[in-house]
């Protein structure tokens, strides 16, 4: 028998995909025949029908991105927001042209059915995701030992192993389609050398599935780093790496530097994989205790690595006690 919680993410899914199909239908329908609609609310046809196919066009674009977002609604939520705010704006400039007679009365036949009817699922999809986003961790989630005791990176070993062999500098990375995570791994691809003369090995822990992660170091030449692959965030979860709000993404300070590294700097974005809330962070692990860490507050936040492992450096060769963590021991 499904949850309540599954039966929502269900109807929730069902939700988008007959969005998705109608988007498709109409869209369809609009760049067969660009004069139907005119003609059935009697406006005079469009001087040039040719821009009025281009928004059917997109119309149909937008229903291949709602079913692809009822493939995981809380993964892909951008395509929600960016297709209810069109569902928000599109009435509102209707009313505005027809209180002023440039468009009849029941134009808004079209809004109704285009708009109006899809506020509903649609509010109450992103409704869910935030406050999924904003769920605290689960109670039964596994002690810092148990996790790095049994996980293995893609080359068979265990953080465990790896810190009793030498210190490691673990990065978390977010998502891959993040434009700050590409610019994490083009900047320690860069550091490489320098963190490995300072005595550390270097492992990574990414979101995504063994073959994307793969695929996407060996661009940074990083194939040959531990790589460990955690789509559940059991890892993320277990070294304490948070998650970002709503408001945290949403900020002018976010929004500003992800223009930049993205555009400017050329870094680019890519296809959501992964929590997009969760944040990163780095930490150095030796002889079972996290000895050090850092961890941005919101996604922006540069992730200074280099300077957690010079920091291990300096404590190691002038003999200062390492600074650790009682409850984040490796059994």
């Amino acid at each position: 028998m499904a949850t309540p919680n599954t039966a929502s993410k269900n109807r929730n899914s069902v939700s988008l995909k007959i969005a998705g199909i109608y988007n498709l239908i109409f869209g369809t329908g609009v760049i067969l025949f660009p004069n139907l609609l005119f003609d059935l609310c009697n406006i005079p046809q469009p001087r040039y029908p040719e821009i009025w196919q281009c928004v059917g066009m997109i119309v149909g674009v937008y229903g291949i991105g709602y079913l692809i977002a009822a493939q995981n609604p809380s993964r892909h939520w951008p395509i929600i927001l960016v297709g209810l705010l069109g569902k928000l704006f599109g009435p509102v400039g209707f009313l505005y042209s027809a209180v002023n007679g440039v468009l009849p009365w029941s134009f808004g036949i079209l809004i109704f059915f285009n708009d109006l009817i899809w506020w509903l699922p649609f509010g109450k999809l992103l409704a869910e995701t935030f406050r999924e986003s904003n769920l605290g961790e689960s109670p039964e989630d596994k002690e810092f030992h148990q996790v790095v005791a049994t996980a293995q990176s893609f080359q068979g070993r265990t953080m465990t192993e790896l810190s009793w062999r030498q210190p490691t500098l673990v990065i978390f990375l977010r998502h891959f389609g993040c434009t700050f995570c590409r610019e994490t791994l083009h900047m320690l691809a860069k550091q490489r050398d320098q963190i490995e003369k300072l005595g550390l090995s270097i492992a990574i822990v990414h979101m995504s599935d063994t073959h994307e992660g793969n695929n996407l170091l060996e661009r940074y030449d990083l194939r040959c780093v531990e790589v460990f692959s955690d789509p559940s965030c059991e890892i993320y979860r277990a070294c304490r790496i948070g998650r970002a709000t709503y408001r945290d993404i949403f900020n002018l300070k976010s929004l500003g530097k992800s223009f930049s590294t993205a555009f400017l700097r050329r870094y680019g974005v890519g296809k959501i994989a992964g929590d997009v809330f969760r944040l990163a962070g780095a930490a150095v692990i030796h002889q079972g205790k996290i000895i050090g860490d850092t961890k941005p507050k919101i996604p922006s936040d540069r992730l200074d690595f280099l300077h957690l492992a010079k920091q291990h450096s300096l404590k190691k060769n002038s003999g200062i006690p390492f600074l650790e963590f009682p409850n984040l021991e490796i059994s």
